[in-house]
């Protein structure tokens, strides 16, 4: 194989790797335009429709889809669930089964 098929290849590869990192920041924009319009939304309507007891119950639905966005956050920045730690992960465990098949 000539290094600039090579070049190409890899090229290619950081070029797929990055559009998967772009769709999967994409998403995660998209989840947190929707929950702060929806929650918006909610509000103003536990706001004209709350009485006289004057409940805010528009704070459950905040903090249960909040701790979703939470989860949501560390899923996509979070180290330990990074297509870094996947691939030092497979290394370490082809590493390991490769000492387990050596005499």
């Amino acid at each position: 194989m000539s290094t600039q098929h090579r070049e190409s290849t890899d090229e290619t590869g950081a070029y797929r790797a990055a559009l998967e990192r772009a769709e999967t920041l994409r998403a995660y924009y998209t989840h947190l335009l929707v929950y702060g319009v929806v929650t918006g939304v909610l509000f103003f309507v536990n706001l004209l429709t709350r009485g006289d007891d004057g409940s805010w119950w528009f704070l459950w639905s905040l903090a249960g889809w909040g701790i979703l966005v939470l989860i949501h956050t560390l899923v996509v920045f979070g180290s330990a669930l990074s297509q870094d730690w996947k691939l030092r992960k497979a290394d370490e465990i082809y590493r390991r089964r490769q000492n387990d098949f050596t005499p």
